[in-house]
Order: structure tokens, then C-alpha cells, then sequence
């Protein structure tokens, strides 16, 4: 069985929460930087219900937890799209303002694990999903 059927459920978790995972020699390499603890702790519960004794020794996890403190500057890092900036968290809330693929916010709070509190440039503040916030 290839790598890539073996650990698809790993490779699209782990791509929906943008880390890469890239097979290689026989070894599929998950690297990168997780926005939670959570998201890390899913990595590694999706990869021991495919392996659950971590046996197979085709698999190395490289991820760590991407720190960012109130006040510190992240990057919008969407695919192409700009980011909306919510009046609260969740898809459901009005947007307040944009920040565009690349452009630096700054982190206000963190209200949760997948909604941030941030201002862009323009100094609109409001919600935005973390998932697209990269840690610079």
C-alpha cells in the first residue's frame, strides 16, 4: 500500500491546517508549525489510530506549536484570497475589514484555538481565523 493511501487521513489533516506532508525514500515527513496544541495533539491521535503502536517507522513528525503572545505581529497566510476580519468569532459575524494574503495584523487577544482578535493596518479590529495566521 502506498504511503499516500496508508496515511491520507494524516496528510489531510495535517494540510488542512497547513503543514506540509511530503513522501520521500519510503518516508512520509510531516513538518511544520501547528497554530495549537490541539491541532498537534490530532496530528498524532490520527497517526496512532493508522498505526497504533507506531511500528511501521515510515512516518516522521516534525511539528511544533506556534507561539504568539498578544501584541505580537502575525502573517496573513491564505491561499490567495484576502482574510476577513469578523465583528465576532465565527463565519456567521458581519466582516469589519480585510487584510490581504502576505499583509502583517497584530494579535489583539487569542480567544480560542481558531478565532484571534486582531487589527490590520488600517486599524480595523475584529475576529479572524487563526488557521490563516502564521506566526513571522
Amino acid at each position: 500500500m502506498a504511503l499516500q493511501d496508508k496515511y491520507k487521513e494524516l496528510i489531510a489533516t495535517a494540510s488542512s491546517a497547513g503543514i506540509e506532508a511530503k513522501e520521500q525514500g519510503g518516508v512520509l515527513y510531516v513538518k511544520g508549525h501547528a497554530p495549537s496544541a490541539a491541532v498537534k495533539d490530532q496530528l498524532w491521535n490520527t497517526y496512532g489510530r493508522i498505526d497504533p503502536n507506531f511500528k511501521s517507522g515510515d512516518v516522521v513528525m516534525d511539528v511544533d506549536v506556534a507561539g504568539v503572545a498578544s501584541g505580537s505581529k502575525v502573517k496573513v497566510t491564505t491561499q490567495s484570497s484576502s482574510l476577513n476580519i469578523r465583528k465576532g468569532p465565527g463565519t456567521d459575524q458581519p466582516v469589519v475589514g480585510k487584510a490581504e494574503h502576505g499583509d502583517t495584523v497584530t494579535v489583539i487577544s487569542k480567544t480560542n484555538d481558531q478565532w484571534w482578535l486582531v487589527r490590520n493596518s488600517e486599524g480595523k479590529e475584529g475576529y479572524a481565523y487563526a488557521q490563516y495566521l502564521t506566526a513571522e
